[in-house]
């Protein structure tokens, strides 16, 4: 390693050239990287709501009912002028109204009740929609301008359409806070003016090289787009800050710059690839996960970490040797107290609050996995937001509602015939537009025009397009999916096909469900295996996986005790995140803590030599031994109660402020946990770790003597002796 880091300062020069110019390449290619805010797009190919989606889209042009438009005040007559105006707006495939299924120049009171106030009650007409998926943004706006803020839509399209506008300008805000935060606590916890621009000058590059090289993928999540940059931000803080100080301590032994800082790599290495690695693994168990959103995050993020090491060993050693006399030019006094106090009253409360920890462990991992969920964007928005507000409106005025579509073999209308009778007999079910329904079993398809009959049949398939008195997900929901299916298959064993956002959603919660068990799992182990190999004790790592792990059901049981309803999503990728970003506080505990553990039983274990023999009872030895495992956890507290701070706070102020910036309701609630998530970290790393090393402190620390423990004795005897 001194070689190949020889050769990063020898060629600093040019490596910062290279650097530079990574940046302002993956400055560019950032803006051509794609962003999906389509949620159902990332299921499983196989899954079948896809399959039935790719089987439409190639036999039929009209998709999937994904908009429903609300307009107020308005005559049968008039609804029907505005059904044209939508459909004549570029990127609307189909608009369904209410004389699509009834004949409106009958009088309304020979009408069925059920189906006319599906779509008209009041002076007010519902309108069914398809919107293009590549046309999302044009056509809503253009449906917006036509019927103003006094009407309402809503539907997975206006959701995605409003994601697309919203979360850039939002990110952006959110990046903007997250440096000034940043910066600020930089300035209070390095010891130089200049440090804290070095550090983010470092982390910018590292982020601007992973946004660029996203495109690698195509495209990205908007989840990865919201929170890829500002996670990555918070994790790899530390890294730069790391070297930095370890730069300033080789300083003071050599005071030839280039060597202070090849030993300041060599000697920092391990530390700093021992906590990225764990923050990498913990971000690739995403990617073992069926929803594609999983492997997107946990990818871009993975990649993400490895960058910022690579900027940490090869780029910031030429950003430090370059400017370090202005480093030492700006220093200035400390601008935190001394933590001295503060580790020895924690080593007053430490045992009592392992007792709380111990009672608490069962309780925050039953409630962790005893939430309400969400599963799909149905609830993405809230009232606060346009979309939202738009949403009641309409469940207000019309009740729930959502669209399925089922393709059935094209070719026996009298077996269409009773699937559709049979269909609705369901009591949820309002209409069915089918060509049986339409036209009947025993008429010809010339009765139907050319447009008409192309969206309900096509060479292979005939269309039934289902309207439903039911909410986009719930239980409700997904008893009506699996009933739909089941009689579906009893008419088309295995050759129909079901779609819509009530069934992907479906499809959606079986899949994410599967995926809990497995990525937390291997999560936990491939953590685990790394800890065992980095830390060389059996008992340690699981020590320190318990500890964060119950942070983590403390913070994801905070909903069920509020009675707040949980994105899954946010639910599965945060258990993964928060270990991985947040081990590495307990990993640093835990190493100083057996440093100094160490230290002082070497330096008893001298003096006792010096003394020539050991007068002590078995009894004063206990005492000893637990003064001084209470000496150390207090040493440790204080020595890396700012480290774990700086890494921590960010974290959790970054998480806040995607928690409170953000109008996406998904992104907002991953914000919160990572907020929550790393305050629960913190209290548990701070206060209870140090009990439970106290408590399991013969089986993490070793106690074997060395060279160091003999220098000590030489020493303690040249001091006893000048006494």
């Amino acid at each position: 390693m001194k070689k190949f880091y020889s050769g990063v300062v020898r060629h600093r020069k040019w490596i910062m050239v290279f650097f530079a110019a990574a940046t302002a390449l993956c400055l560019f290619l950032q803006g051509l990287v794609g962003v999906n805010y389509d949620i159902n797009e990332y299921l499983p190919p196989e899954s079948a709501s896809t399959v039935a989606i790719d089987v439409m889209d190639e036999e039929f042009d009209g998709g999937i009912p994904n908009a429903r438009v609300m307009i107020r005040d308005v005559s049968i007559p008039e609804a029907l002028e505005y059904k044209e105006k939508l459909k004549s707006i570029d990127g609307v495939q189909e608009v369904t109204w209410l004389d699509d299924t009834l004949d409106v120049m009958m009088p309304m009171e020979t009408m069925d009740q059920d189906t006319l106030k599906a779509y008209y009650k009041d002076e007010t007409a519902l309108f069914t929609v398809v919107i293009e998926e590549h046309k999302r943004v044009q056509a809503v706006d253009a449906i917006r301008e036509l019927i103003g803020d006094d009407n309402a839509m809503t539907g997975s399209a206006v959701a995605t359409a409003a994601a697309t506008e919203n979360t850039v300008i939002e990110v952006q805000r959110i990046a903007a806070f997250a440096v000034l935060f940043v910066f600020f606590v930089l300035l209070l916890t390095t010891q130089s003016w200049l440090e804290p621009v070095i550090v983010l000058l470092g982390l910018g590059v590292a982020i601007a090289i992973n946004a660029g090289t996203n495109l690698i993928f195509g495209e990205i999540s908007f989840v990865t787009n919201a929170a890829g940059n500002i996670l990555q931000l918070a994790v790899s803080l530390d890294y730069s800050v790391f070297l930095i100080h370890r730069f300033e301590e080789c300083r003071k032994e050599n005071s030839n710059a280039e060597e202070a800082m090849v030993d300041a790599l060599c000697k920092s290495t391990g530390s700093i690839l021992s906590s990225g690695l764990t923050t990498v693994i913990g971000f690739v168990a995403l990617c073992l996960m069926q929803f594609q959103i999983g492997p997107d995050l946990g990818l871009a993020l993975a990649k993400g970490v490895a960058l910022s090491l690579i900027t940490v060993f090869i780029f910031m050693p030429a950003v430090i040797l370059t400017s370090h006399k202005y480093l030492e030019k700006t220093r200035h006094k400390k601008l935190l107290p001394s933590f001295s106090g503060f580790g020895k009253g924690v080593t007053k409360v430490m045992l009592p609050l392992v007792c709380i920890f111990a009672v608490v462990i069962v309780p925050a991992y039953l409630a962790s996995n005893s939430n309400k969920y969400y599963y799909g964007a149905s609830h993405m928005f809230g009232e606060g937001t346009q979309t939202g507000r738009d949403m009641k409106q309409i469940e207000d005025t019309f009740g729930q509602s959502d669209n399925y579509v089922l393709l059935v073999p094209k070719g026996d209308t009298s077996k269409e015939k009773a699937l559709s009778q049979e269909l609705h007999q369901i009591p949820q079910m309002t209409s069915v537009i089918s060509y049986v329904d339409m036209a009947g079993a025993e008429i010809p398809r010339d009765f139907l025009d050319a447009d008409t009959l192309s969206l309900l049949e096509s060479e292979h398939y005939s269309r039934m397009v289902l309207a439903l008195d039911t909410d986009y997900e719930g239980d409700e929901t997904f008893q009506l999916v699996e009933q739909i299916r089941t009689i579906a298959n009893e008419y088309y064993p295995g050759t129909y096909h079901l779609a819509g956002e009530g069934v992907s959603t479906y499809d959606l919660m079986n899949t994410v469900t599967d995926d809990m068990v497995k990525v937390n799992a291997l999560a936990i182990i491939a953590v685990l295996v790394v800890l065992l190999a980095l830390l060389k004790s059996l008992t340690l790592p699981i020590i320190l996986v318990l500890s964060i792990e119950t942070a983590i059901w403390i913070n994801l049981a905070i909903p069920y005790f509020t009675s707040s309803a949980v994105f899954y999503i946010a639910y599965l990728i945060i258990n993964t995140i928060q270990l991985g970003a947040t081990v590495d506080y307990a990993i640093l505990f835990s190493d100083r803590y057996r440093e100094i553990r160490q230290e002082l039983g070497c330096e008893e274990a001298a003096r006792i030599s010096a003394l020539g023999t050991d007068t002590r009872t078995a009894a004063q030895k206990r005492r000893d031994r637990r003064l001084l495992k209470k000496q150390a956890a207090a040493k440790t507290v204080s020595a890396v109660t700012v480290s774990v701070l700086v890494s921590g706070s960010v974290l959790t102020v970054v998480g806040f402020l995607l928690g409170k910036m953000s109008s996406n309701e998904l992104l907002a609630q991953i914000g919160t946990f990572l907020g929550v998530g790393a305050i629960s970290s913190l209290i548990i790393v701070l206060f209870v770790l140090p009990g439970l090393l106290y408590l399991f402190d013969g089986l993490v620390v070793s106690h074997r003597r060395n060279e160091k423990s003999e220098m000590n004795t030489k020493a303690i005897k040249e001091e006893l002796c000048n006494e």
